[in-house]
């Protein structure tokens, strides 16, 4: 007899049997085949939905768009950490980002990468990439003429900095708690022509701060590069939000 359990049975398949059975091997006269979906990564009910769907190449991409109260100065793409990490959107750090480019007149726009919360798609780790493209091509479809920034958190600033650097609708860069011990492939930025700010924390648990210095001595070599760095402060820039919030403020004023 063939027997096809699904991952949310297995636990009720053990103690029928009374035992775990070898996988993919005829075992006491049945065969167990299992197959795990991958799992979509779920946000807690405590954060409200976006209040729009981008359209993607994964489907859609759920988002966060806010428009300041006068005039719009410019537009600001915030990326969240990773997303195995419990990074979305509303990250406090996403969040302080883009209050910091609010503050200064700026639309802003934070968005869920694929396979996270209600955003198409599976998380993948590189095509990620894409997401921000899409994103772009969003900001620039509805806000044409105004320039662009684009901010990344930890995960966010690997793969935003690297689409941002070369797309022409960016005109500049903020790189926040970059994880240069995580990665080891940060020397892209090097070949940076715009600016980049960079901030971060004395304690930065994924990147040491006399390593994030080293890469943005390099990184001023091509072109205007910025540290703001803040004493006593991990990765999550507790105690620091607001003074997160100000750095990315003054850099587009």
């Amino acid at each position: 007899m063939r027997e096809a359990v699904s991952s949310g049975s297995i636990a009720k398949f053990y103690q029928k049997k009374g035992a775990i059975p070898n996988i993919g091997r005829r075992d006491s006269g049945y065969r167990l085949q299992i197959e795990i979906p991958k799992p979509k990564i779920e946000i807690s009910f405590m954060y409200p939905q976006g209040n729009l769907f981008i359209p993607a190449s994964v489907g859609r991409l759920e988002a966060i768009l806010k428009e300041p109260a006068g005039e719009a100065r410019g537009v600001g793409l915030v990326c969240h950490p990773h997303p195995l990490g419990g990074g979305t959107m509303h990250n406090k750090v996403v969040f302080r980002a883009s209050a910091g480019l609010g503050d200064a007149g700026f639309v802003t726009l934070r968005f869920n990468f694929r396979g996270v919360g209600l955003s198409g798609g599976e998380h993948d780790g590189i095509a990620e990439k894409q997401d921000v493209r899409d994103a772009l091509d969003f900001l620039s479809a509805n806000f044409p003429g105004l320039p662009i920034t684009l901010a990344g958190f930890s995960f966010g600033s690997r793969i935003g900095n690297e689409v941002g650097m070369t797309d022409d609708r960016v005109v500049r860069l903020i790189s926040i708690g970059t994880p240069v011990d995580k990665y080891d492939d940060f020397d892209f930025l090097v070949e940076a022509r715009k600016p980049v700010l960079f901030v971060h924390g004395d304690r930065d648990e994924f990147g040491a701060l006399d390593h994030v210095r080293e890469l943005v001595e390099r990184v001023a070599e091509n072109t205007e590069a910025k540290l703001v760095w803040f004493k006593d402060c991990g990765h999550f820039f507790d105690h620091h939000l607001n003074d997160l919030r100000a750095a990315v403020r003054d850099f587009v004023i």
